[in-house]
């Protein structure tokens, strides 16, 4: 019997008019076999969340070039805890300072990945993160 793939809703929270990095990242993990859902510029944190929900997917990745992480993010976060979706997987990357890092992690947010971060190592890190919360059930 096979696993089940892997998930992930790739998302751009805000007002951002750039996608390439995570169209990237869509392609790199769906070349690594999971279920990519890509929603497309200018998300709003309650469409995105809504997104989440419907897709049922095991990991969220928000790509953010405005500066706006810290005013997203956030609200992204609460409204997953209301949705019941505190289980997902939420990873960050773009242009976020590292002094944000330690705040973002604290809201939840498993990894932030800054520009040259390879493909192979999101992958990875998406493959372990999620399997390890397959494995204990969170």
């Amino acid at each position: 019997m096979s696993e089940k793939k892997i998930r992930v809703l790739i998302a751009k929270p805000g007002l951002d008019g750039h996608d390439r990095g995570a169209k990237v990242v869509a392609r790199a993990l769906r070349d690594a076999g999971m279920e990519v859902i890509y929603t497309g510029l200018r998300q709003t944190p309650e469409m995105i969340v809504e997104a989440a929900l419907q897709e049922d997917v095991d990991a969220i990745g928000l790509s953010i070039l405005s500066g706006a992480h810290m005013a997203l993010f956030p609200r992204i976060m609460k409204l997953l805890r209301e949705n019941g979706l505190d289980d997902v997987l939420v990873f960050a990357g773009g242009i976020i300072p590292d002094e944000d890092v330690p705040a973002l992690k604290e809201m939840g947010i498993v990894g932030v990945f800054g520009p040259g971060t390879s493909t192979t190592e999101i992958v990875e890190f998406m493959r372990q993160k999620i399997s390890e919360r397959r494995a204990t059930g969170h």
